[in-house]
């Protein structure tokens, strides 16, 4: 019996850690967990005030179609599309941008992770882990930095 419990916790940590870095996603997408500094002001990637979690954005990347599908989770906005892409895989791609389409917060992804490009200084962000940003939900305020 111990084997048996020992095997489900070394699996429940693993399956724990794999989401925690959001390796393992339910649909194939990649989120960018955003913060915002409240109480304070931006100093580089460290909050003088309080870390707080913001908005996550999300994007699916269709490497059939050339394309990245991107929303605001639990927001009633519209979602956008970019149709004029170069898509790898779901976290290396990179689209161009028409002047009449709305903007996300970025358009490129290199091993997972947003770009910082002109487009950041339209719509800046900090974003962290998303292990971070849902402890920061659950009521953890000992963060004070960003991942960018």
């Amino acid at each position: 019996m111990r084997k048996w419990l020992l095997g489900f916790l070394l699996i429940a940590v693993i399956a724990a850690i794999l989401w925690g870095s959001d390796w393992i996603t339910l649909q194939g997408e990649r989120t960018i967990y955003t913060v915002r500094c409240d109480e304070g002001a931006w100093q580089g990637t460290k909050c003088t005030g309080r870390l707080v979690p913001g908005e996550r954005h999300a994007f699916r990347a269709s490497r059939s179609r050339n394309e990245v599908v991107y929303w605001i989770r639990e927001s009633r906005a519209p979602s956008g599309k970019y149709t004029d892409c170069s898509v790898k895989d779901r976290d290396n791609w990179t689209c161009n941008v028409r002047t009449d389409q709305k903007p996300a917060i970025t358009y490129e992804m290199v091993h997972g992770k947003p770009t910082h490009t002109d487009m950041s200084e339209i719509m800046p962000f900090h974003a962290v882990p998303k292990w971070e940003w849902w402890l920061m939900k659950a009521g953890c305020w000992f963060f004070h930095n960003a991942s960018n």
